[in-house]
């Protein structure tokens, strides 16, 4: 314990002796309470942020007055945590932890760890969330991961991981054997698993991104082969699939009229039918970057909900199936000429107001230019599962990919092909054109993943998965 201490006090010995003058440093300071020590990069601002306080609580905690006056090396107390004491940095809180696997991992108690954090919920440990710890250069290797199955008794259980029951009970911090449930995610005292510590031992890690209005979320896992995953978010059911023998992937669409803000994600793990492990974290939602389009005159008839409504419901129901097979590899293509590779006339998000209504509309794909007779063609390999008219969308085609994921081609003055064609990348599918509830002739290209339409250009500038 003496080891831990000494080197960062040294440190911050050592910088408030050197630090130039004309700064406030954590000599100045009313409080105490332990040190963030700045790196290069920083803004007190960040500081702040990472660290769960205001700029002007970390300002007066350490009498800054000009909070651009800070220095490389300089510790700054951060206020609210008198009595604890020591160097403190942050850590992202990856997919697949909770508090108590966050507590062994870091070897803080979970009351510590609340306190760092200003926790009133351990909801708040969200994917991503900024964890604040002390700093330790000697932190001991996580134990390996172990799970009681079911039906199997905490005996069997150290047996086979050559240990006693006190060992794993004393190492995950339970005082009462019969509160070790089947399906939790242990840590036995020896070994060295930094895999995500909610999670089971047979998945290596796990990770989230796209967590923004309008965009794809995409869920990796890696893990042993065979295993099955059930998962929700936000209302709607993951589909996983694995790619390789120990990939699995799960595309989700992010609502553009999604409220930003946090969500719980679901995730059950199930081996070979022998056991399964439910795991639930919040994750966060960011708000998007949409415009707002001038506002639109239309056919009346298009915005009836008696019309609107049935027409919805059809369209989405056409995009809820997730076949297993993935047809498409890489990067989506045009579904229009080069020339108009740039050329949109309204962007997916885009808010709407229609003959004169609230901004309460969006815009559910992107809007290339083009006139009547314009070719269009199919963005990826699929099976078309739509082709005909529709009072709003006009005469429309959509293709199924694979996974859940979508495209839809909109407003067309010829369809090409019909339900059933297998189609490829680049084939000419149709021609543009102004039928449904349009302004002038254009193609509205969608994508959907999830049963949620998504921004277009995500899909035409990066692969997934």
């Amino acid at each position: 314990m003496t080891r831990f201490w000494v080197k960062p006090v040294a440190i911050i010995l050592f910088l408030l002796f050197f630090l130039p003058t004309g700064v406030g440093t954590a000599q100045d300071a009313d409080g105490s309470g332990p040190v963030y020590i700045i790196q290069e990069g920083d803004s007190l601002w960040d500081i702040a942020y990472r660290f769960h306080v205001s700029q002007a609580d970390l300002a007066a905690a350490n009498g800054i007055a000009n909070p651009n006056q800070i220095t490389i090396g300089q510790p700054l107390i951060i206020p609210g945590l008198e009595g604890i004491q020591g160097v403190l940095t942050t850590e992202k809180v990856s997919l697949g932890e909770n508090l108590h696997s966050l507590s062994l991992r870091y070897h803080l108690s979970s009351e510590l760890l609340e306190r760092l954090n200003h926790l009133t919920s351990p909801n708040e440990l969200f994917a991503g969330y900024s964890l604040v710890i002390l700093q330790n250069d000697h932190l001991p290797a996580p134990g390996r991961r172990i799970t009681l199955a079911e039906g199997q008794s905490l005996l069997e259980l150290a047996v086979l991981n050559d240990t006693d029951p006190w060992a794993i009970t004393s190492a995950n911090g339970i005082d009462n054997s019969a509160s070790v449930l089947p399906g939790e995610v242990y840590r036995l005292p020896s070994g060295d698993d930094l895999g995500p510590g909610g999670l089971p031992a047979t998945i290596a890690s796990a990770d989230i991104s796209g967590l923004v209005q309008g965009q794809t979320a995409e869920i990796h896992i890696t893990g042993a082969s065979g295993l099955s995953f059930q998962g929700n978010i936000m209302e709607h059911d993951l589909n996983f699939f694995a790619v390789q023998e120990d990939q699995y992937y799960a595309l989700q669409g992010i609502h553009a009229m999604a409220e930003p803000g946090l969500y719980t994600l679901s995730l059950q793990v199930t081996q070979a039918d022998r056991w399964s492990t439910n795991f639930t974290q919040d994750i966060l939602i960011a708000a998007g970057d949409f415009l707002y389009d001038q506002p639109l005159n239309v056919d009346p008839t298009t915005l009836d909900p008696d019309v609107t409504g049935p027409e919805d419901k059809q369209w989405m129901q056409l995009a809820l199936p997730a076949s297993t097979e993935r047809l498409w590899q890489g990067e989506f293509s045009l579904p229009v000429m080069p020339v108009f590779a740039e050329c949109y006339s309204s962007r997916f998000g885009s808010r709407r107001s229609y003959n004169g209504s609230e901004y309460s509309y969006f815009h559910t794909g992107l809007d290339y230019c083009g006139q009547i007779g314009d070719p269009i063609y199919a963005a990826a390999p699929g099976v078309v599962v739509f082709a005909g008219p529709l009072t709003v969308r006009g005469n429309a085609t959509m293709i199924d990919h694979g996974w859940g994921v979508y495209t839809a081609y909109m407003h067309q003055s010829e369809i090409l092909v019909e339900v059933g064609d297998h189609v490829e990348q680049g084939q000419l599918i149709g021609k543009v054109g102004n039928t449904g509830r349009v302004q002038g002739p254009h193609l509205h290209f969608e994508i959907l993943v999830g049963d949620v339409q998504v921004d277009p250009l995500e899909w035409l500038s990066q692969e997934f998965p």
